[in-house]
């Protein structure tokens, strides 16, 4: 299944550029936009997994009409973070 609408689902999913890098993960999604930790520790990836997850300062701001695809597994970017 894939769709482009981002919701609180996406927390702890991979987020890849066009040519398939990892360039982070989404630790919080807030008032449609999702926020993606470029190096987030196991403890972030899990607490967002969960939910728990916030966002820090260095997390970088991502809204809808930046993603071609989000997937079971990951949130696939129209370009580069």
């Amino acid at each position: 299944m894939t769709r482009e609408m981002i919701t609180s689902d996406e927390e702890g999913k991979r987020v890849l550029n066009t040519d398939g890098t990892v360039v982070g993960r989404i630790v919080e999604v807030r008032d449609e936009r999702a926020y993606v930790d470029p190096n987030p520790s196991l403890t972030d990836t899990i607490k967002a997994k969960l939910g728990w997850g916030t966002a820090a300062d260095d997390a970088h701001p991502l809204d809808a009409g930046s993603i071609e695809r989000i997937t079971d597994d990951a949130v696939y970017l129209r370009g580069t973070l």
